[in-house]
């Protein structure tokens, strides 16, 4: 699958506006489009697959090594990968968008902000394709994308300024309509704001298609999609042989990576369930609880049966993992931005509080110092930490992890235990061998 990756010259130019103009052009051309995000991103992905109707990729370094950011990127489906980059293109501690594509050997095209300059635009992008060369980085920076440029002159300027080495592959016009909002968090997700499709169309029509499928090329080495991990748990050939993982799925949970999904069902049967719904908690012999926004929908899911239910399966020993969202929701207690409380499913000893700035956001290593659902003891797990609230645990709370990346729960330590219950701040990757660890426990 040929690819390239689409990377700004810094955090705010319209890079997930001209990667998803990208995507309908694509699209309307004729192509079956895979989207990607570099980096930890949930709400990018989810305006990806939006448009392309299939999931995004994840591509991170840090979470998946060089191994498998190409086992993820070759399990995508189509012709063409549109890769999103993070923040700017340089930027980053680990997993820049630049690293992602120098690992997978794809060519960069550079968002660059248009709207008060035009030979500049040019000087930019030499320099951003320059810089590669300085610090000895394969880096290609193959074309621009000028975000919020107008038509006639001021295209034609900036067609004329770029060295002869970037190509000119359209502009996105200066559109109200597509900005998407934002709040705590990023984003709007896909389903909340989309991206109207009537100025998505328009931003598509002035994109170069045929240059941007030229300059696509395939990653350089083995890609191959890794077979599935034996499985060392009870899992059998036939649904009622597996084990049965009830995965909350709703607008409190929706922070969940398609591949964890992906190796779930490779090896368990997943039951969904909407808490927020009313849903109760489905049969099961264990429970996954997604990041996402309780906080949003405190009330809702304090009035669900569904919280009551996983309180008795994790005291009857069921493996419950709760991350980010899911531990607010295992907690004694989640108080609101506005000061509302609102009871949780009372799983785990500690009152969580959202606060008017985020707590952490970083990569983030945590070492097993005890044998937890999903590592032993002694076992590293890299994930990924973003987060408005503040849990406070009790004086005897258990811990799980302690913290040599990141910040976790008390700066030290992460990954509240009581029972077989885990809740940590930390999104794990399946690459991570989290979840195989998980299910072994089924």
């Amino acid at each position: 699958m040929r690819g390239f990756v689409v990377g700004g010259t810094a955090s705010g130019v319209g890079k997930t506006v001209a990667t998803l103009a990208a995507i309908r052009a694509l699209g309307d051309a004729g192509h079956a489009v895979q989207a990607a995000k570099a980096g930890p991103d949930f709400i990018d992905p989810s305006h990806h697959e939006r448009v392309t109707g299939r999931p995004s990729r994840t591509l991170d370094l840090w979470l998946q090594g060089e191994g498998g950011l190409r086992r993820n990127y070759a399990r995508g489906e189509g012709d063409v990968c549109v890769v999103e980059g993070v923040m700017g293109l340089y930027d980053g501690d680990g997993s820049s968008t630049a690293a992602v594509a120098e690992a997978l050997d794809l060519p960069v095209v550079l968002v660059v902000d248009a709207s008060a300059g035009m030979e500049s635009v040019g000087a930019t992008a030499l320099g951003f394709r320059a810089y590669a060369d300085r610090i000895g980085r394969e880096i290609d920076v193959v074309g621009v994308i000028a975000q919020r440029a107008h038509g006639g002159r001021h295209a034609d300027g900036i067609r004329e300024a770029l060295p002869d080495e970037v190509s000119y592959l359209g502009r996105v016009p200066p559109n109200d309509d597509l900005d998407v909002p934002d709040r705590h968090l990023g984003l709007h997700t896909g389903d909340e704001s989309p991206v109207p499709d009537d100025a998505l169309a328009a931003a598509a029509e002035g994109l170069r298609t045929d240059r941007l499928v030229d300059l696509a090329r395939e990653p350089a080495g083995s890609a191959e999609p890794a077979e599935p991990a034996e499985p060392t748990g009870p899992v059998g050939s036939a649904d009622g042989d597996r084990p049965r993982v009830a995965v909350a799925r709703d607008d409190a949970f929706r922070f969940a990576y398609p591949a964890t999904i992906e190796r779930l069902r490779e090896r368990a049967t997943v039951e969904a369930f909407a808490p927020t719904a009313g849903d109760p908690l489905p049969p099961c012999d264990g429970v996954y609880l997604p990041g996402g926004y309780p906080e949003l929908h405190a009330a809702a899911l304090a009035a669900s049966p569904a919280l009551d239910d996983i309180a008795s399966a994790a005291a009857a020993g069921t493996p419950v993992l709760g991350e980010c969202g899911g531990l607010m929701a295992l907690a004694e207690s989640l108080t609101t931005a506005a000061g509302e409380s609102h009871a949780m499913a009372g799983v785990l000893p500690a009152d969580v509080e959202m606060r008017d700035r985020y707590q952490a956001l970083d990569h983030v290593a945590l070492r097993a110092t005890r044998d937890a659902p999903t590592a032993s003891a002694g076992t590293t797990l890299r994930g990924h930490e973003f987060h408005y609230s503040e849990a406070d645990p009790a004086p005897d709370a258990r811990f799980a992890f302690e913290v040599e990346r990141g910040t976790g729960i008390d700066g030290d330590r992460d990954g509240l235990i009581e029972h077989r219950t885990l809740g940590t701040y930390c999104h794990v990757h399946p690459e991570s061998g989290a979840f195989d660890a998980f299910l072994d426990g089924l």
